[in-house]
């Protein structure tokens, strides 16, 4: 059966998440957590970007890339647009991830841009580098990254476990899935992002974040990734030296 998109729509199953498995690595990992912690069932189709699938360049003709969400045969695309979407289309379910009052969702915004646009960009510099001038700017920056989030954790807060209060919201969720990827990079990249010294209350955070049932669920196995990080550093520096 095809969605008026020309997409593949099964009844019984109105999500279907394109993405990938370990190699998803510096994208926030939007729609699973979400998906998990909102207990909706959903059909994961993986892909491989170096054979990309039908569905895939049907669903994402503009930038062919995942992730990409498929509700009763609509497309939606890219991280942050895939979390507001869900908030939307199912957060009446249970706990909204994003505040009624418009200030407060428009700082959630704000922080989560940052996330993706600051803190991940820094990190695939420093994991991405073909020098260690290019490397140390990029940790640098990561560094910085952290120190505000840090500031951001506690204003967002308000001495509550989480940015979004007393339960999870908008901002945990784009932090909380690039947690295994941050921390299976850690030696690539010649630095660990959080540290009780200078990120303690982030430390803390974190400690909460993967507790989380949902948490446990969702997020790659670290040790997977930590060899995935050496493959593909040892491939990016053979790329470089060619």
């Amino acid at each position: 059966m095809t969605s008026r998109t020309g997409l593949p729509y099964h009844s019984g199953v109105d999500l279907t998440l394109v993405d990938l498995q370990v190699s998803r690595m510096g994208e926030i990992m939007a729609g699973e957590d979400e998906l998990k912690l909102l207990g909706l069932s959903y059909e994961f189709v993986e892909q491989d970007l170096d054979n990309k699938s039908d569905l895939l360049l049907m669903s994402n003709p503009v930038y062919k890339k995942v992730p990409v969400l498929i509700h009763n045969g609509k497309p939606i695309c890219e991280s942050v647009v895939i979390l507001e979407y869900i908030d939307d289309a199912y957060g009446t379910i249970g706990s909204s991830l994003l505040p009624a009052d418009p200030y407060e969702r428009a700082i959630a915004w704000f922080w989560v841009d940052y996330i993706e646009h600051k803190l991940v960009i820094a990190w695939k510099v420093a994991f991405t580098a073909n020098g260690e001038e290019e490397k140390t700017e990029g940790i640098k920056q990561m560094l910085a990254g952290a120190l505000t989030l840090e500031g951001s954790l506690k204003e967002c807060s308000n001495g509550k476990p989480f940015f979004g209060g007393d339960s999870i919201g908008y901002v945990d969720i784009a932090l909380g899935g690039l947690l295994a990827f941050l921390q299976g990079t850690e030696e690539p990249c010649g630095t660990k992002l959080f540290d009780i010294t200078n990120t303690p209350h982030l430390v803390a955070w974190v400690e909460r974040f993967i507790a989380l049932d949902a948490a446990k669920v969702a997020l790659p196995d670290v040790d997977k990734l930590v060899e995935f990080a050496k493959i593909r550093r040892a491939q990016i520096s053979a790329s470089i030296k060619n």
